[in-house]
């Protein structure tokens, strides 16, 4: 069953519903999974989205923050979601598709500003949730899934702008990318968007602070596609969609793309 994954931390869904549903029209991904809702599950605007194809859905909500949800043309069913590091976040939520493969959605704490957890609470909390995820996938290693979402970690040289300039600024030191290595070791995951773009450079975000974001492009990839080894042979066509960055009232992160044939 062949189909095409999208990921994109909307950051409020309800707030740019009609970018949501632009790209539902012009790129007409099979499943789409959103990070950063920022709204209860009833109150995420369903009924437009199953208007619009997507008659399926899985999510986690919370009013003002957090929230994942996975949008699907093709019946889906919820298969669960975990609360790391016990924060009381709704960032994760898994669901899986007829096929059998299980899709997790992941929204992973952005870590505040300060990479040092003797000082930033937030930044204790990320490795925490990092370490939370590499416990569960270690102890229960996944098979037949997808990992998808905003791990709000750049991990690579050329997934930041500047390597030498971010090594101290969070999303991209040392410590956070030898935890989401962890993450991805204990569970057998392979980076679907660099095993079909193996080098170069690639973003998926770029700060609002940014008057020109496209111009200076100061990006980093914090936006992620993994499928378990048994099946990511069957992972093709990944792509970020930096123009959508630009449409109105953006979010600051682009959607990325991956298509499997299973």
């Amino acid at each position: 069953m062949p189909f095409s994954l999208a990921t994109w931390n909307i950051n409020s869904v309800r707030l740019r519903e009609e970018i949501v549903l632009r790209l539902m029209s012009e790129e007409a991904p099979d499943v789409l999974c959103l990070q950063e809702c920022k709204s209860p599950v009833e109150k995420i605007p369903l009924e437009a989205f199953a208007t619009a194809g997507y008659t399926h859905s899985v999510a986690r909500g919370q009013k003002g923050y957090n929230g994942v949800a996975i949008l699907s043309k093709l019946p889906i069913r919820e298969a669960g979601s975990m609360d790391f590091a016990s924060l009381g976040h709704a960032r994760h939520i898994a669901g899986e598709l007829e096929n059998g493969v299980t899709i997790h959605n992941f929204y992973v704490p952005a870590g505040g500003d300060k990479p040092d957890r003797a000082i930033n609470e937030k930044f204790g909390q990320k490795l925490d949730y990092l370490t939370g995820m590499r416990d569960w996938f270690r102890d229960s290693r996944p098979e037949k899934s997808i990992l998808v979402g905003d791990l709000n970690i750049a991990p690579r040289e050329d997934d930041v702008w500047d390597h030498k300039k971010l090594l101290k600024v969070v999303s991209h030191t040392p410590v956070e990318v030898e935890h989401l290595a962890e993450t991805q070791d204990a569970g057998g995951w392979v980076d679907i968007t660099r095993q079909d773009i193996p080098e170069g450079r690639l973003y998926s975000w770029w700060s609002y602070r940014s008057p020109d974001w496209d111009g200076a492009d100061k990006g980093r990839r914090l936006d992620h596609i993994w499928a378990t080894s048994d099946i990511s042979g069957a992972g093709h066509s990944s792509r970020v969609l930096r123009n959508v960055r630009g449409w109105e009232k953006p979010s600051d992160h682009a959607p990325v793309f991956a298509s499997f044939d299973l």
